[in-house]
């Protein structure tokens, strides 16, 4: 038993982040030097309901108290004593989406989340209204297509908010949301750190006439940046959040944070040029920017830091749920032959492979689109796998086809980004599970970027990790500018590794590349061909 970390729990000299990822929600507990100490974690899934991808709001609770039990219960087993208080806390969950809530505090409709791709009308009206991209998986753009669907529920909404800003709101009472979060309800201005207020304007004055009780600023979270106060748990919600009751209320807690922002955190990636790829279930690049972009491109988002600057993102719904997939039938396929593997050892296989394959996947072509994807233009999608018959099918070619695929949209983004838009990055980091497997992920993405990819080793911490590192922030800021905390406290010392393609490789992407573009209006037909149930 560590008994310095047991009496770092009891005297509260830690922190607990807990983020909503995809399909997991995960909690961690960090001490005063941001190190891990204990986590838990509840597995999930979104559901497809009434043509709407969701969760209920059952299973957002009964997910968040089943992840805090198990990390309760991993710090009673390692430490032997119980959490009744910590430093400070932090919430965080999957950017975008909507969740409108009326003067009762009643959830109007289902929880329409950012893999929804139903608010193209609204998304290129508002990118028209603004000059300024607004992505159909935005809150703006959820309200916007609501009011054009006519549906009844709009005029009673009384706040509109992310799923952070939702649990953040039970807990503590406080209707606020970090300002990377908000970034994705509406934009937001860098020099003033909260909503764009001559967006707010047209808006306004879009909605003007119909009847609404409400303004946009009135039904939006108040904005705040990393290291401001967001409020205390209250008691009711430290008995929403611990079902035992061992948890105190009293505890403060930082700005809900979207998962893009706790990414950028996990990788001390929030400085000008500096930038980060999350690839999981979905898959996207953060660069801080220098300055503004020069024209408008619905590939390309602009969002923030934690702390309030320009980021440039682009964001794919799709990444590994295909790898998965494929996983899956490999899987099934050894059960078949009485072979028992175990998963680690599954994804470590498939993924060595594709490093045995030829640098352009031997004329295979796939497309990993399980949803929608508006990047390349689409709104609905169908995992696809094609080949000629002279093509090299091997093993390790359709593993790497697979991996290409799992980044191939990125880097449609990308290329606007770093050759229109001549946005420089001096460093470009990696985390989530593409780069589980120790070179592959990274050298895959090195290909399609065609620069330097390096992984922390604090990268597969997570996004639960970088929100718990900015609780401790909350407390322990001082002077420093997050930037610096992280740098200074955090990551002190540490480099990471860095991979590089070889030039075969970066050509090898290049012409997997020409073919992807060549065959998108296979993946329409397949769309409109092939039902989706």
């Amino acid at each position: 038993m560590n008994r310095m970390s047991k009496d770092k729990i009891e005297t509260g000299r830690t922190a607990i982040g807990i983020e909503f990822g995809s399909t997991r929600i995960k909690a961690v507990m960090v001490d005063d030097t941001g190190a891990p100490i204990a986590e838990g974690s509840h597995d999930w899934e979104n559901q497809y309901v009434d043509g709407i991808w969701t969760y209920s709001l059952d299973m957002i609770w009964n997910g968040l108290q089943d992840a805090y039990s198990a990390l309760a219960k991993d710090v009673e087993t390692k430490y032997g004593t119980v959490i009744k208080t910590t430093g400070a806390i932090g919430i965080s969950a999957m950017m975008h989406g909507y969740m409108p809530f009326d003067a009762e505090g009643k959830l109007l409709v289902p929880f329409r989340t950012w893999r929804n791709t139903i608010t193209e009308e609204a998304a290129k009206e508002l990118t028209g209204e603004f000059g300024f991209n607004i992505p159909q998986r935005w809150s703006i753009a959820h309200l916007h297509q609501a009011i054009l669907n006519g549906e009844s529920h709009v005029k009673d909404i009384e706040f509109l908010t992310t799923l952070a800003g939702y649990i953040h709101w039970q807990l503590t009472g406080e209707k606020v949301l970090g300002v990377g979060d908000a970034s994705g309800m509406f934009p937001i201005d860098s020099s003033t750190r909260d909503y764009n207020k001559d967006y707010m304007s047209k808006y306004d004055q879009l909605t003007a006439g119909k009847g609404f009780g409400w303004k946009l600023g009135d039904i939006l979270p108040k904005v705040l940046v990393a290291g401001e106060a967001a409020g205390t748990l209250t008691a009711e919600g430290a008995a929403k959040l611990d079902v035992s009751g061992n948890l105190g209320a009293g505890i403060p807690l930082c700005p809900p944070e979207g998962d893009a922002g706790t990414g950028m955190v996990a990788t001390n990636s929030v400085a000008v040029r500096t930038g980060n790829v999350s690839a999981g279930t979905s898959i996207f690049a953060m660069v801080v920017m220098e300055q503004p972009l020069k024209a408008v491109h619905e590939e390309i988002d602009v969002v923030t830091t934690p702390s309030g600057d320009d980021v440039a993102m682009v964001h794919c719904n799709n990444c590994t749920s295909d790898i998965n997939a494929w996983a899956g039938i490999f899987r099934s396929f050894a059960e078949a032959i009485g072979a028992d593997i175990d998963t680690n050892t599954l994804y470590t296989t498939l993924f060595k492979a594709a490093l045995d394959g030829a640098p352009d996947c031997g004329g295979l072509m796939g497309f990993n689109y399980f949803s929608g994807e508006p990047v390349c233009g689409f709104d609905a999608g169908r995992p696809l796998f094609v080949r000629k018959v002279g093509s090299d099918f091997s093993f390790a070619n359709f593993m790497r086809l697979h991996l290409y695929s799992a980044v191939s949209t990125l880097k449609v983004g990308l290329d606007i980004l770093f050759k229109e838009e001549d946005v420089k990055v001096d460093k470009l980091y990696g985390h989530g599970g593409f780069f589980k497997t120790k070179e592959v992920g990274q050298r895959i993405l090195s290909a399609a970027t065609g620069g330097p990819i390096t992984v922390m080793s604090t990268a597969g911490e997570g996004g639960a990790w970088g929100i718990a590192v900015l609780a401790l922030y909350l407390i322990q800021s001082g002077s420093d500018s997050l930037s610096d905390y992280l740098t200074k406290t955090i990551f002190a010392g540490e480099a990471g590794e860095t991979i590089t393609a070889t030039p075969e490789e970066v050509q090898g992407f290049d012409s997997f590349m020409e073919l992807f573009k060549a065959a998108l209006p296979v993946e329409k037909s397949a769309v409109e061909c092939i039902p989706a149930e």
